[in-house]
């Protein structure tokens, strides 16, 4: 077994998108290489209506696939091919935007307010960016959740974890998708294959993952005795931890407990020409695709 370095910490940056949705972005619109074949991550917890009621209205994607996962809350959704449905406390939904979309997501809160959730970006292969759009949409009953001995608790979205199959299949990126609670205290080693992308997106709890034979945490600054200084500290909420190869990782969790999301896939290492909700391989696909928006054929018809 070789644990898997960690390339680095850092903490998702507020941002707002939509109409006004107030999110924490983890990665995106930078370096798409950074974890291939993942383009973007958004953190869209919100605790006040008025920080994301005005939703994510019409909006075109192509090239691409969205994982849209709901913690607290609920997503209303249509697109432009008549589909339409509600996403609740625990659901996921895997849109295949392939050829082109035009979709709208309307967030609204649960009883206390609150709108928990994230959205990831995949990205589709060159032969897959023009396939017939598709979606998954999958409820948290029907996502395997494995109790180990020790209280460790794994939902499996997709991919193949512990004997478990999660619900969502045929994705391009043939990723593994698993929301992970570790209770306080106890170590625990997950297996990854080897030649995937890694990261980890802590949410709640905190703890340290084993860098080797080092356990490391998020590098901050703080103020000790009137001076400014950088320390290591627990890797706590919002925290986006990027591995590198190997076939493991392994977390000690902190007095509260550790859950955090682990995601992994095999990296496409094709050519990305991006602009914002479209992502092509070639600049020339991209400039047709916008193109297409404005002569009203960006929507092809189904085959």
């Amino acid at each position: 077994m070789s644990i898997r370095p960690i390339l680095d910490t850092s903490l998702a940056k507020p941002t707002i998108e939509g109409a006004g949705v107030k999110l924490h972005r983890a990665f995106g619109f930078e370096n798409p290489d950074m974890l291939d074949p993942f383009l973007l991550f958004d953190d869209f917890r919100n605790e006040r209506p008025e920080d994301f009621a005005a939703g994510f209205p019409w909006h075109p994607h192509r090239g691409i696939e969205t994982i849209t996962y709901v913690l607290s809350g609920s997503v209303e959704h249509g697109d432009s091919l008549g589909n339409v449905g509600t996403l609740g406390a625990g659901d996921v939904q895997w849109m295949t935007a392939g050829s082109g979309i035009m979709h709208q997501e309307m967030p609204s809160g649960n009883a206390a307010g609150q709108m928990h959730g994230f959205q990831l970006w995949a990205n589709l292969p060159g032969d897959l960016k023009m396939t017939t759009p598709r979606y998954q949409d999958v409820t948290g009953n029907d996502i395997p959740e494995i109790i180990d001995d020790d209280g460790t608790r794994v939902k499996v979205i997709t991919g193949n974890f512990w004997g478990k199959s999660g619900p969502v299949d045929g994705v391009a990126a043939d990723p593994q998708y698993l929301d992970i609670y570790v209770p306080a205290g106890v170590k625990k080693s997950f297996k990854i294959d080897t030649y995937r992308r890694a990261f980890a997106y802590i949410f709640d709890g905190s703890g340290r993952f084993a860098d080797a034979s080092r356990p490391t945490g998020v590098l901050l600054e703080k103020e000790v005795r009137g001076e400014e200084v950088n320390i290591r500290d627990m890797s706590g909420n919002r925290t986006l931890v990027r591995f590198g190869s190997g076939d493991e990782v392994t977390v000690q969790a902190g007095e509260k407990g550790i859950r955090f999301l682990l995601i992994s896939g095999a990296p496409i290492q094709e050519p990305v020409a991006w602009h914002g909700p479209i992502v092509m391989n070639t600049r020339a696909e991209l400039q047709q695709a916008f193109a297409d928006l404005r002569n009203g054929t960006f929507i092809k018809p189904a085959h």
